[in-house]
């Protein structure tokens, strides 16, 4: 991204990860609201906000798993090919 360490890749993966915990907050609020504004329109009482709550967290988890297997991924091709190790503290030799 920014031509920092290793062509980018590394600060790429740090964003990546950061962005994770924002994923799972934004689903589980989205769930929320559609559910809370769907049981007051249709008046179903806690039902409609409790099972898109539950679908909002379930879309955070996927969405989790998504970008962790991604990363993932991607640390394995850079490794693959010769390039930087994310994660790896030793000095290469």
């Amino acid at each position: 991204m920014f031509g920092l360490f290793g062509g980018g890749r590394w600060l790429d993966s740090v964003f990546r990860i950061g962005t994770i915990g924002i994923h799972l907050v934004v689903s589980t609020f989205v769930g929320l609201i559609i559910g809370y504004y769907l049981d007051k329109y249709l008046d179903t009482g806690p039902w409609l906000l409790l099972i898109f709550l539950l679908l909002g967290i379930a879309a955070g988890f996927k969405n989790l798993y998504s970008e962790t297997k991604r990363v993932l991924s991607e640390k394995d091709k850079d490794k693959d090919q010769g390039g930087p190790d994310v994660g790896d503290d030793k000095p290469k030799t």
